[in-house]
């Protein structure tokens, strides 16, 4: 119980800090008076981000963060970093995504996260760690962490160029995603747009594993691709009819034009991602600090509430709240 009242004073405290100044391209979008709108006060919505990174180059290496776009975030992200970021957002509760550490990082990593989550000092209550399924070595990395409440999922980075097409339905991986649904943990497909009908497949074979696709399936929002977004919505149809799946809405206002873009530019693959997986089964992420490469969380946020903001309150809640704190377990 005292934990609980920690953390309720602490967020009371964090909402206290003020709101989010929206800055950048946000200013540029439609008039929030605009026909159609509801009345929904989406500022008393509480918000569960599902995405959140953190990650101290003291003690991580990321290989990736030495690839060309990302230099702005080539540095340390960590806990009163996030708390600064989301100030007056109202994020109550958030869970931990890996950040594809180096191979022989990962149990360090999931120790560093795991701890962080048991604290009273912030909102984390669930981590999805990485790991690597392809591995025979996988059931002796993952086994004597599954114990632990906090651990919520795995992720994969199925779309780094050393893990081709195909790879998640090899029958090592399938295995232990199998073995994942054993431990009631979840997996996360991080994966190519066009590869997601494999996605669809591997969730079929492991039906006792709960799913859940990442960044309304990596398509940009800039692609010109008329056969990659056929294969994308192919793709997303085949994930959203599968009953152990679920889908974040996250992660695509990183392929926008970063010095000019709107809501409106985000809004069609989100909004085919909310439809075709429907109201139960869409949750909200940040993805940050890699939103940062656009826009501050806030301004992501309220890129999404723009969106959605004529849709029922209900849905609303689901989306920013409910549904993720009811598949994470956290209470």
């Amino acid at each position: 119980m005292s934990q609980i009242i920690d953390r309720r004073v602490f967020l009371k405290s964090t909402f206290a800090a003020g709101a989010v100044v929206l800055t950048g391209s946000l200013a540029h979008s439609a008039d929030k008076s605009a026909a159609g709108q509801s009345d929904v006060d989406q500022s008393m919505i509480n918000v569960c981000d599902t995405h959140l990174h953190l990650w101290d180059l003291e003690k991580f290496k990321l290989p990736w963060l030495s690839n060309d776009g990302v230099q702005s975030i080539n540095r340390s992200f960590v806990m009163k970093d996030y708390l600064q970021a989301t100030a007056g957002s109202h994020v109550t509760k958030a869970v931990y995504m890996e950040v594809n550490v180096a191979p022989s990082l990962q149990t360090k990593e999931a120790e560093y996260v795991l701890e962080l989550c048991r604290r009273d000092d912030n909102p984390m209550l669930g981590a999805v760690i990485g790991g690597s399924p392809q591995s025979a070595d996988f059931r002796a990395y993952i086994t004597p962490l599954a114990g632990d409440p906090h651990l919520k999922g795995v992720r994969t980075v199925l779309h780094d160029a050393d893990r081709p097409k195909g790879m998640c339905l090899e029958p090592q991986f399938v295995q232990n995603i199998k073995l994942l649904g054993e431990h009631g943990l979840r997996y996360d497909l991080c994966m190519r747009p066009d590869e997601l009908t494999d996605g669809a497949r591997l969730a079929e074979k492991c039906p006792k594993t709960q799913f859940v696709v990442d960044h309304c399936g990596n398509l940009s929002v800039q692609n010109k691709d008329a056969k990659l977004r056929a294969s994308w919505e192919k793709g997303i149809r085949e994930l959203a009819a599968l009953p152990n799946v679920i889908c974040k809405i996250s992660g695509i206002i990183v392929t926008a034009d970063r010095k000019n873009w709107t809501a409106a530019d985000l809004a069609p693959n989100m909004n085919f991602c909310m439809n075709t997986f429907g109201e139960d089964r869409v949750m909200f992420a940040g993805d940050w600090p890699v939103c940062t490469l656009t826009a501050p969380f806030g301004g992501w946020l309220n890129a999404l509430k723009e969106v959605v903001r004529s849709r029922p309150k209900s849905f609303q809640q689901k989306l920013f709240h409910d549904n993720a704190v009811r598949f994470y377990e956290l209470g």
